[in-house]
């Protein structure tokens, strides 16, 4: 981890950011923290609950946890799991499907009751979604909230697919995508034409709601977006920025999603 010098200034920053040398060694750490907490609820009877993520930025802390399970015995049976998002509409057989993408990087490898998996289901009616909505809100309430939120974050500093616009007291709903969302989408599709122009995504309130909340991101691509995140005021122009709410957020970067953050552009 890049430790901070009497040059390294993060008053900037309005949340907690933690830096690392490269995304392998950041998603270890990411992954011991969520095997921490399954392991504390397996001592005390409980199930633990994590929000999860998709895209390529979660993958490697998928594989550290599956390295848990296999090598070091890392059991899944207390875990429930709530996904962000689903495309929609989308088959859940489809290869750009969310539901493929978690089961071929993390839940066809560990031991987790597939009943206990939760992921936007993209195949319902319109007429359907309002009430599966607030069913999935439900859900997570009984089970005494979300232990543990991973997130990454979009070009448009969406996190779900909460994309600008989206206020801090949003719910799970359908929502319309970004132009830019869509086509950093399109070589998974074949081109942004075949991209979905709608996803059902938990809400930026549901978020809010988790025990703790952990963003990570990789590579100076994100770089710009990670600054206005951390350093810029809260807006709805960039729904990640009301992550600055909770008391129990913490970004985790490699360096090249830091190079923009003020301690490091100045010094």
């Amino acid at each position: 981890m890049i430790r901070l010098n009497l040059q390294e200034d993060t008053s900037f920053e309005k949340l907690p950011v933690s830096v690392y040398a490269n995304p392998e060694e950041a998603s270890i750490v990411v992954a011991s923290r969520i095997a921490d907490i399954i392991r504390k609820k397996q001592l005390s009877g409980e199930r633990a609950v994590l929000g999860l993520a998709t895209g390529d930025t979660p993958i490697r802390v998928y594989k550290e946890l599956i390295r848990l399970h296999k090598e070091e015995g890392l059991s899944f049976k207390n875990v429930v799991s709530f996904n962000l998002d689903e495309y929609y509409p989308m088959l859940p057989d489809a290869e750009q499907s969310y539901v493929s993408f978690m089961y071929n990087n993390l839940f066809n490898h560990i031991d987790i009751d597939k009943d206990n998996i939760y992921i936007p289901d993209g195949t319902l009616a319109v007429e359907d979604i309002p009430s599966y909505c607030i069913a999935y809100e439900e859900r997570i309430t009984e089970l005494g909230g979300i232990d543990l939120q991973l997130l990454g974050i979009g070009r448009t500093g969406h996190i779900g697919f909460n994309e600008p616009g989206s206020g801090p007291s949003t719910d799970t709903r359908l929502v319309t995508l970004e132009d830019l969302t869509r086509e950093d989408a399109s070589s998974s599709f074949g081109g942004k034409e075949n991209v979905p122009h709608q996803a059902i995504t938990m809400g930026i309130g549901t978020v809010l709601r988790a025990k703790e909340i952990v963003l990570i991101a990789w590579g100076e691509k994100k770089g710009e977006i990670v600054q206005k995140a951390v350093e810029g005021e809260m807006s709805s122009d960039v729904p990640s920025t009301f992550l600055q709410q909770s008391n129990n957020v913490e970004f985790i970067l490699d360096e090249g999603a830091a190079f923009k953050l003020t301690r490091f552009a100045t010094r």
